[in-house]
């Protein structure tokens, strides 16, 4: 039975609000959390082995004739029904990822009265985010509308998010996964200690502003200590602004001088800023992003990471506006992984109807792919009114059951 549970994401164990029972333990746990009711979806779920078998018998009384199904019709409904799960699978990730951004939000709030606390809470959403990774299966990084507690936590979160995918395509342990979420998450926690004003580096800060806007690295260790955090989630917080080139501050820390989770950290913290910047004119495309980090910061930040990075992003990050070789236009929405030039995408065709969209994972699409990538202003009208591109890019994490493969 595929079950939707009616919590919050931080009020269960499980990874995922939205599960199908595999275990006599699940089970256990989910009526070991009192709830009066549970919602079952019965077109998600795997009818019983006897289901199954009279269905691969078949029933000749009961079956339909080939000659009275409408090809057409079959597609479109296909179509519908496929874009709704899309949007039911959209609604669950943009409510988790709501729930996880208020609640680094409130941890960050409290970590100035009650660090101690702050700690032990941000410590649960560090273990919440790792338990999502550790799912069987692969996990894409997923495009979602959330409004994910304010911009601070929002940052946060997707530094977190883009930092342990690829802390997790490099096989760290889960020591080193825990202390890489925490150090991400809280990676700015410093600057609770600054005015709003330098909050937010800008190029017209004079050398006063400057340095006081890098004080929030030693705030921020001062603060995590009080947390408790470990040593290596510390080091992450003390050093996100080093660069590989020496470069960085505030001790000007060669690469070999600094962690691998700081150095994760920094990759992941330059692109959410590129992508989502404090004045939103000067945002890049997610694509524009990665090409801006190679081109332009590939000497300050660690090579073999990087490479990492735009591997696992790929070329067309979620939330690019491509053009697919048909000349239609789309938006990423998940790419995966291992399989990074052929994501997930939704698109603009004129010829079909809002309620039949088509989501397309381009790995099953033979013969087509994406030619380019262009800003949201190039778009024509009737295809940026139907993508609807965000001002704002929100990552979260989604495992993804493959479909099978088509007859």
């Amino acid at each position: 039975m595929f079950i939707h549970l009616d919590l919050g994401w931080m009020q269960h164990p499980f990874a995922l609000s939205s599960f199908r029972i595999q275990s006599e333990e699940q089970i256990a746990i989910v009526r070991g959390l009192g709830l009066s009711r549970l919602r079952w979806d019965p077109e998600a779920s795997v009818p019983p082995d006897t289901a199954l078998e009279s269905a691969a018998t078949g029933d000749a009384d009961d079956a339909a004739s080939p000659s009275t199904v409408d090809p057409a019709a079959a597609a479109a409904e296909a179509r519908r029904a496929r874009l709704m799960a899309h949007r039911r699978q959209s609604a669950q990730l943009d409510r988790e990822c709501s729930e996880a951004g208020r609640a680094l939000r409130d941890a960050s709030r409290r970590a100035l009265q009650d660090p101690q606390a702050a700690g032990n809470d941000a410590q649960a959403l560090s273990r919440k985010l790792l338990d999502r990774l550790a799912v069987q299966g692969e996990v894409c990084i997923r495009l979602v509308n959330s409004q994910a507690g304010d911009r601070a936590s929002a940052h946060g979160l997707n530094v977190a998010v883009v930092a342990l995918l690829l802390g997790r395509s490099l096989g760290l342990d889960d020591d080193e996964m825990m202390a890489l979420g925490l150090g991400a998450m809280l990676h700015d926690i410093g600057k609770l200690e600054l005015p709003d004003r330098l909050r937010h580096h800008d190029e017209s800060f004079n050398t006063a502003q400057i340095n006081a806007y890098r004080e929030h690295v030693a705030h921020g260790v001062a603060i995590g200590r009080r947390m408790g955090l470990s040593t290596a989630a510390l080091a992450v917080i003390g050093q996100h602004h080093e660069l590989a080139d020496g470069s960085g501050f505030p001790l000007r820390l060669p690469a070999e001088r600094t962690t691998q989770a700081a150095r994760i950290v920094a990759i992941a913290d330059q692109f959410d800023k590129l992508c989502n910047p404090a004045v939103l004119t000067r945002a890049l495309t997610p694509h524009e992003a990665v090409s801006t980090l190679f081109t332009q910061h590939r000497q300050r930040l660690d090579a073999a990471l990087l490479g990492g990075f735009i591997r696992m992003m790929g070329v067309y990050p979620a939330g690019s506006v491509v053009q697919l070789t048909d000349d239609r236009y789309a938006m990423v929405m998940a790419v995966n992984s291992s399989r990074p030039l052929k994501p997930r995408v939704l698109v603009h065709d004129p010829g079909l109807p809002r309620d039949e969209a088509l989501l397309l994972d381009l790995e099953r699409e033979s013969g087509l792919g994406i030619r380019r990538s262009l800003p949201p202003a190039r778009l024509p009208e009737p295809a940026r009114e139907f993508l609807a591109p965000p001002a704002q890019l929100h990552y979260f994490f989604e495992p993804v059951a493959r479909d099978p493969e088509p007859s």
